[in-house]
This record gives structure tokens, sequence and C-alpha cells, in this order.
């Protein structure tokens, strides 16, 4: 009861040696079934031992040493002369592990693959290697696909950005059933003619696995996934967002509301300069659509400006540049969580660069001097620094916050989402993100 999978053998003994457990047996049968013909024999060529590993008993790890028989074969014409007997539940073939052990191990192995469960089994007693795991995995037997009425289907990631299958997936289980060496559509419409009584598919809106579904499913109905669908209405928020960045710094506040008892003295400042990326952002769009509007094409553009033809591509399809200054305009600065502190040392008289940048290294800033030398400098004419900005949203945040369920935002975010949502009436929607072709 305690071992039910040596309840085939008898237990002569059990020893402890070297911080190992041994189980001395021998089978409990009286004779043997031959793999060759079937019939049964009592009739013993010889005995030899056996020594097996088995699952732990109180983390030691347990060898069994069996002895076993090696019979005459009983058939006359039989092939086989002589063979050895198997235990019932305990050996295999050739095996050097109980079948109660390569059956944990297969399970640790298909949980947490090679280097994990290797660590886990020798935590474990079950002293094993990452390819001994990796082998009984691969040894499992496939499962009986059968009648699949939902399936679900989606490229897969073999080697990202060069090779790319199809995975096949069990709605209803929730269970990879198949893994295609490609996405083509012939490939799965073949998968689908060898597996009938397909009646929904789950797909994204790529045109090849629409086609396939035509081809080898053609009475099943295409759905598009929820991920997808999703994944959509997200990238149409977050488009919407980038054209309105502007309006993410909130409304302006009402005159009427500020009581002023002396007025400001004017400060004299320049605007800050733009941004590095946006600059190169707006002179290489200048510079395509100067070129598109030559009829010059687009590998030509590229090559002319040394940019990626997808670089280009999305240059040409985009007529204003203040679409693709979204999200080169919305990335923040490392200097900007320390601006309120900056401006007010620099209004308390510190004024050296260096000394401010060892102070807010301290504080978290991962930056250069550079930085906060040259973010200081059109404060120096007046020596005075103004009001530090707030920092608006990022598009990612605001992109959150719309999608999200207003039950899940903390106050902060709501606050802050309660001030940009009065322009988003406004907002058109992006129709190149939002329209459907006929065939997905």
């Amino acid at each position: 009861m305690l071992l039910p999978h040596l309840a085939a053998v008898v237990i002569d003994g059990i020893v402890r040696v070297a911080g190992a457990v041994e189980v001395w047996a021998r089978p409990r049968a009286g004779g043997a079934t031959c793999p060759e013909c079937g019939k049964r024999s009592q009739r013993v060529h010889s005995r030899y031992k056996r020594r097996l590993a088995d699952a732990a008993i109180g983390g030691q790890p347990v060898r069994i040493r069996l002895r076993v028989r090696r019979f005459r074969c009983a058939e006359t014409g039989c092939a086989r002369a002589t063979f050895a007997e198997q235990v019932d539940g305990l050996t295999t073939r050739y095996g050097r592990r109980s079948q109660l052990l390569d059956t944990m191990l297969a399970t640790i192995g298909l949980a947490l693959a090679g280097r994990a469960g290797a660590r886990l089994a020798d935590r474990l007693g079950l002293g094993t290697s990452r390819d001994t795991l990796l082998r009984l995995v691969r040894a499992l037997p496939d499962r009986a696909v059968g009648v699949v009425p939902a399936l679900g289907v989606d490229d897969f990631a073999l080697r990202r950005g060069h090779v790319y299958g199809t995975v096949i997936i069990d709605i209803d289980t929730h269970r990879p059933i198949e893994v295609l060496a490609d996405r083509t559509a012939d490939t799965l419409a073949d998968w689908l003619r060898e597996h009938p009584g397909v009646e929904v598919v789950c797909r994204d809106r790529a045109g090849a696995y629409a086609e396939a579904v035509r081809s080898g499913a053609p009475g099943a109905i295409q759905v598009a996934d929820r991920w997808h669908l999703w994944h959509n209405l997200a990238q149409a928020v977050e488009k919407t967002v980038a054209r309105r960045r502007v309006e993410l710094h909130g409304p302006p506040p009402d005159p009427s509301d500020t009581v002023i008892e002396v007025p400001p003295v004017p400060i004299a400042r320049p605007s800050p300069p733009e941004k590095p990326l946006t600059v190169r952002t707006r002179e290489r769009h200048a510079a395509v659509q100067e070129q598109l509007a030559a009829g010059a094409s687009i590998s030509a553009i590229g090559r002319a400006l040394s940019l990626n033809r997808r670089t280009v591509r999305r240059f040409a399809r985009t007529a204003d540049v203040e679409q693709l200054l979204g999200k080169a305009g919305s990335r923040g600065s490392l200097l900007d969580p320390f601006k309120p502190y900056l401006h007010e040392r620099f209004n308390a008289g510190h004024t050296d660069a260096a000394a401010l940048t060892e102070q807010i290294k301290a504080l978290g800033y991962r930056g250069s001097d550079k930085t906060v030398r040259r973010y200081l400098q059109p404060f120096r004419e007046t020596r005075t620094a103004p009001p530090a900005v707030p920092i608006p949203p990022t598009l990612r945040q605001v992109t959150g916050w719309l999608t999200r369920h207003p039950d899940s935002l903390d106050e902060d975010e709501r606050m802050q989402l309660t001030q940009i949502l009065p322009a988003a009436p406004n907002w058109p929607l992006p129709t190149d993100m939002c329209t459907t072709s006929p065939r997905s």
C-alpha cells in the first residue's frame, strides 16, 4: 500500500548506503510471457541483476537492485531462444529508471523544461540532467486530435523576425493541437482537410488564414479573436491620442479664477529648441515627400536616403508629419522627474550644473551633467527659473486610461483623465485603423 509500484516484486531488504536508499527485490511472478510469440514460459535459463533509479523516499535517492530471470521460450518455432522478464508497472526494456520515476520526470519536464526542471528534480532527490528531461518530453506520444469544432489559429515565432509557424489551439480546452512549419495558406488548408468537422475558426486579420479556411473548411464560420480586436482598438486610440498630444497638458487655467495681487514681471525666455529626433523626423519626412512627388519609387527613395523600405513607406503614407511626431515628441526625458527640484535649487542661488547633477543623482537621476547644463542654460540670462511645467502623461498612459475599465483607475489617474476628456469629443478617429477589409 505504501509502495504500490513495487507490488509485483518481493522485497528482500532495504538498506541505506552512501546517502541513498537501496531496495533489494525479486519478481513475484512464477513465469513470464515471450515478447515475440506471446507464449508464457516458466523455464528459467539464468538470472542476473538490474539496477533501477526510483522515486525518492524522504528526499533521499532510491536505487532498486532487482534480481531478474531470463527464460527459455516454450515455443520451438519462436525466433527468440531466451528472453528477459519485465515487471509490470516497474521496468521497461533497457530502462534504467522505474516507470514511476519516468512519469515524474516527464511531468517536471513538461512544466519547467530543461534547466529549471533539473534544478527542481535535484532538490526533490530525483537527480537528473536537463537533456534527460528534454528526451523524456520528446518521447511522449502525441495526443490524438480527433474532431475539434472550434479552432484558434495564429502565427507563432519559431525565430522572431526570421522563421514563423502557425499554432492551432482548441478553443474549448485552450490546449495547443498542432504547430505547422510555416504560416502559408496551403499548409493550413491541407491540415483542415485532414481534420474535418471544424465549425468555427477564430483567427487574426491575416489574409492567408482567411483564404486557407475558405479552401480547407468552407463550411466553417470565421470570427476575429478577442485579443486582436482589443489590440486594434488600442492602436486606434493610441494613434488618435498621438495626433492630439498637445492637448495632453489639459485645458488652460481660466484667468477669471486666478487672483493676482502683484502683476508678475514678464521674463523673456527663448522657446526651447526641438529635440534632435523631432528635427530628424521632419527632415526625413520632407525629403521622402519631395522625392515621392517627383515620381521616385519606395526602393529608390530608400537607396537615396539610406533608409529602410519600411521607414520610407511609413513616411510616404503619412501626409501630416505631426502624426509621426506623436510618439517622437511624447518621449520623456530622464530629467523630467527632477525638474521641480532643479528649479527650486536654481532660484535659491545654486547654479552650478555639476553640483546639481550630483544632488539629483543621489535622488535617482541616471543621466549626464551635459543634459542638466543644457537645460539650465536658458535660465542663466535672467538668473531665475520659472515654475516647473507639470509633466504631461505619455501616450501609453493615456491609451491605458481610455481603454481600461474606469473602476481600475486610481484617484490620480481619474483626475488626469478628467482634465483630458473635455477635448476628447473633438478628436477624430483614424479611419485607416478602424476600417475592416472585406477579406477580413
